[in-house]
């Protein structure tokens, strides 16, 4: 039996607000910079992770307000937030080593089990931040890089977390803290970033 609550349930919507803005930001300064391909994997991976916490966000408030108990979208959660991190990261990595046009034919794994997703998790997110942070570095805002540092810090205590009785309400609270700092560190450098000049940056060609 779960330990969700009513404001509980409503906090966890706070980090997936931060990061759905945060990625909105980054679409609309990477629209028409990156090639086709990496831009699709981008903005595909970013829908796919920000679904998946509006989902597991809105389980907790079903089950909390005791409407339903449709676990279905927590079940979702990993599998969904781990392929797009990894899609998300991806299309980053694309973006900086690729020239425009460049069309790579890509397709997910399928695994099972928690583990997995949360490695795909770590690797996809990784290769965000070490994009986004690099970008910071070409627009010579290096102090830019200590908000992405500590999304990933705080993403990685997510993961360890992942492995722990989310049923106690103590676990939630604090799961959902970190998560919260983490988004908003996220969305800070995203916010930095643009306005450090972004939008105006080219990717090489």
């Amino acid at each position: 039996m779960n330990d969700f609550s009513i404001p509980m349930a409503i906090v966890d919507f706070i980090p997936v607000i931060f990061f759905i803005i945060g990625a909105s930001i980054l679409k609309k300064d990477f629209y028409n910079k990156m090639s086709r391909t990496a831009f699709g994997l981008f903005a595909t991976g970013t829908t796919n992770v920000a679904l998946a916490g509006f989902l597991k966000a809105t389980h907790k408030l079903l089950y909390a307000t005791n409407i339903c108990d449709f676990k279905t979208l927590t079940d979702m959660f990993f599998a969904t937030q781990a392929i797009g991190f990894v899609f998300a990261g991806v299309g980053l990595v694309l973006a900086l080593i690729q020239k425009k046009g460049v069309i790579v034919a890509s397709a997910p794994a399928v695994f099972s089990g928690t583990f997995l997703f949360v490695t795909l998790m770590v690797l996809g997110l990784g290769a965000m931040n070490v994009c986004l942070s690099i970008l910071a570095k070409k627009l010579n805002k290096e102090k830019i890089t200590i908000f992405f540092v500590i999304s990933f810090v705080c993403s990685l205590m997510m993961g360890y977390l992942s492995s722990k009785d989310f049923t106690l309400s103590f676990m939630n609270w604090l799961a959902q803290g970190i998560n919260i700092v983490s988004q908003a560190a996220f969305l800070m450098g995203v916010i930095s970033l643009h306005k450090a000049g972004l939008k105006e940056y080219r990717f090489n060609n």
